[in-house]
């Protein structure tokens, strides 16, 4: 059957290798046996290896970061199902790219042959582009697997999701990605065997480390090593990949972060648990790999002033002051030296005494005002600069409290349907320990008020 140019075939296990194929792409694992990694679903037993060996995966979203075998998983599934597979990119295809290949799909299903399209970045499609694939799904004309860097439940639409299995990939470890480069030095047929280079285990640890758990990378970086390698004088030694030519390699480490997606947010949130869990040395490190990934320092300057009136409160209120200075510090200064004065701010907030009692009251009072009537203002708080709103009762009442001995009125500030409300809760942590014992200096000064002995008094006599 004749299908358009968007059927890819797979290469396989005795297709010749073309050696200008980058690195990472002639030593994609071609079966099961030679997947490295990912063993909480692959291992014997395990529910994706279970799926895979019975044939009977259904519709599947792998989530992962780079390098970690999403796109790989997807062509050995197809290889062992014996189906046509049909790769898109979710960049470059549209609606009218998608319908075209389902039509082919279906007239290969009549023909008895299975279709497994695989949609890589499928978070970058957007509502439409996924829609167009639901029906195909539902009736079975397609196996459709994507693979997305993003967490489905925010990326992908729900219809899509509810009809397939999410399976989340793991970044490799440091010892995984060592073997994959070993591996790779030794492979003859699609490695860097031919070269007979020599690598020092420091340097492929190295390479490993750097790779930050992804094993394309770790490839295109030991195939860069070994063309430096080559160039070296080596006096009839075999060449070879040492720790210097290594780190000539990496030049600049290239961090895992996308500024609008999930790593986003999961560094600013280890960052802000780790200052409220006055762990300084975690808050440094989360702070560090967000600058130096390229984060929008005003950002992170306007979540640590969050952090501030959040964490700390009044436990010291000379946070507040901190984070608010090393912001202009950071406009003054620029980088790299500004970002000194953003550390400085996560540290002092990280070892300063922590309270969230003022964000529990606010959160409160939202309650309170979203869902109990809006009372008026009671009529001794309000102001009468007119005869009429005096006449009304507008400011009868009023107590001055500095014309007060003690400086405290009892008089009622709450609506009438709130009165004796309580919001705020001090702690005993820092200044609010001291806040604390003045608002029971207060608590009891209004007890002791002459308004209160009147008013106790009338109640008895009225009793």
């Amino acid at each position: 059957m004749d299908f358009m140019s968007l059927f890819q075939p797979i290469p396989q296990p005795d297709d010749a290798v073309d050696k200008t194929r980058p690195l990472a792409d002639r030593m994609r694992p071609r079966t099961l046996d030679e997947f490295v990694g990912q063993e909480h679903i692959l291992a014997p037993g395990k529910p994706l290896r279970v799926q895979i060996e019975r044939d009977d995966t259904g519709s599947l979203i792998f989530w992962g970061p780079p390098g970690v075998g999403k796109t790989t998983l997807a062509k050995i599934i197809t290889r062992m199902s014996h189906a046509e597979f049909v790769e898109f990119s979710a960049v470059l295809a549209g609606i009218k790219e998608i319908k075209q290949v389902m039509a082919d799909a279906e007239r290969a299903r009549q023909y008895g042959t299975r279709t497994i399209v695989f949609v890589d970045e499928v978070h970058r499609f957007n509502k439409a582009q996924q829609d167009a694939f639901l029906p195909y799904v539902e009736k079975g004309s397609i196996r459709l697997i994507g693979a997305t860097t993003e967490n489905p439940s925010f990326e992908i639409i729900s219809a899509l999701l509810s009809r397939s299995r999410v399976y989340i990939l793991k970044p490799l470890t440091e010892e995984q990605i060592v073997s994959l480069l070993r591996r790779a030095l030794d492979d003859k047929e699609r490695g860097l065997g031919d070269l007979q280079l020599e690598a020092d285990d420091d340097a492929l640890r190295k390479i490993a480390a750097y790779s930050s758990g992804d094993a394309r990378s770790g490839y295109n970086v030991l195939d860069f090593a070994a063309t430096l390698a080559k160039e070296q004088p080596t006096k009839g030694a075999r060449p070879r990949i040492t720790d210097a030519i290594v780190t000539d390699a990496l030049q600049k480490r290239v961090l895992m972060y996308d500024k609008a997606g999930e790593e986003h947010y999961n560094l600013i949130s280890a960052l802000h648990k780790s200052v409220r869990n006055s762990d300084a040395d975690a808050a440094l490190y989360w702070l560090a790999r967000m600058l130096e990934a390229g984060e929008d320092r005003l950002y992170v300057a306007r979540r640590v002033v969050r952090m501030a009136v959040e964490d700390i409160g009044l436990a010291d209120p000379n946070a507040l002051a901190v984070t608010l200075a090393a912001r202009d510090a950071f406009d003054f200064l620029g980088m790299p030296e500004g970002d000194l004065a953003l550390a400085q701010a996560v540290v002092y907030l990280a070892v300063a005494p922590k309270s969230n009692a003022v964000y529990n009251a606010y959160n409160a009072v939202q309650e309170d005002v979203e869902r109990t009537a809006q009372d008026p203002v009671p009529l001794h708080l309000r102001n009468a600069p007119t005869g009429l709103m005096k006449a009304f009762g507008y400011g009868e009442g009023y107590q001055y409290a500095h014309s007060l001995e003690s400086k405290v009125a009892d008089m009622q500030c709450l609506p009438d349907n709130l009165k004796d409300r309580v919001y705020y809760h001090p702690t005993e942590e820092g200044v609010e320990k001291r806040i604390k014992a003045r608002l029971e200096e207060i608590r009891k000064a209004k007890a002791g008020s002459p308004q209160r002995h009147r008013d106790t008094e009338k109640k008895k006599s009225e009793g």
